[in-house]
């Protein structure tokens, strides 16, 4: 088996949402869902001293995620109907809309909150890492879309000689399901699960 993986560079990434809109338009996806996700992670203070000095502790920056094609993804455990599978020659991650019951399994137990119910087709819908056209020998579309070239995928020996397995905020810790997501991570970047930041647009990653 040849193993997928995304690399995200954080450091080029200015949080444009051409990759999110790219893969919307290509996948036609119903209102409210998106296949790929950027997060904005802030945090930090600023302060005035007694001389007016102002200095600051503040930063910011962007995440672009889809799914992660986990080694050891949560969603295809918890599901009944074996809807959720890994490719065994890609490693990607797919669901089979003929088995899916739209129970909701997978999208409760991803901790990357990827798999979503779309309750106007009825099952479980999630990037696939664009499996049709990565078969054609293409890159997924928000790759090529992306203007800053702060995406990359290909076997994931390639991917990591890029960056580190994802492990930086608002992420949890990249040892819940082994991702396939390498990150070359800017500066400012916060660990796993810090509570340094907060997720700024909660509305629209959610």
């Amino acid at each position: 088996m040849t193993q997928y993986a995304f690399y995200f560079d954080s450091t080029r990434c200015t949080g444009c949402r051409t990759c999110e809109m790219a893969c919307k338009d290509y996948k036609d996806s119903s209102e409210g869902i998106h296949f790929r996700k950027v997060y904005d992670y802030e945090g930090g203070t600023c302060e005035v001293d007694d001389e007016g000095i102002c200095t600051t502790s503040a930063f910011v920056y962007h995440v672009s995620l889809g799914c992660q094609h986990c080694d050891d993804p949560a969603c295809v455990q918890v599901c009944p109907t074996g809807a959720m599978h890994k490719d065994a020659e890609t490693g990607i991650v797919s669901v089979d809309a003929g088995k899916c019951v739209g129970c909701g399994y997978c999208h409760m137990a991803c901790p990357y909150n990827v798999p979503t119910v779309d309750r106007t087709l009825g099952h479980s819908v999630k990037c696939d890492g664009c499996a049709e056209r990565v078969a054609e020998g293409k890159e997924p579309i928000c790759v090529g879309a992306c203007p800053l070239r702060a995406l990359e995928f290909g076997p994931v020996d390639e991917m990591a000689a890029l960056g580190e397995r994802a492990d930086i905020a608002p992420l949890p810790s990249a040892s819940y399901t082994s991702p396939n997501l390498y990150i070359k991570a800017t500066p400012d970047a916060r660990p796993a699960d810090s509570a340094e930041g907060i997720v700024a647009n909660p509305v629209e990653v959610m």
